[in-house]
């Protein structure tokens, strides 16, 4: 949902801006702060995808070590 919003709050200051007109430097701060959050939580996921994919590759080297030592 608030990624919808976060469009929705970019595609009207983008409109603003195309007819010319300024949006508030308070407006545009939030709109900059909402983006950068929602950016920095798709690093965030990535990362933790990221994590998930090595421990998941480490429990299947145990695995194999642990078949190879038998």
């Amino acid at each position: 949902m608030k990624k919808i919003a976060v469009v929705f709050a970019s595609a009207s200051l983008m409109a603003l801006a195309a007819c010319g007109e300024k949006p508030a430097n308070e407006t545009a701060n939030a709109s900059n702060a909402v983006v950068e959050n929602v950016v920095d939580n798709a690093v965030n996921a990535a990362n933790a995808a990221d994590n998930a994919a090595n421990a998941a590759n480490s429990a299947a080297n145990v695995a194999a070590n642990s078949a190879n030592a038998m």
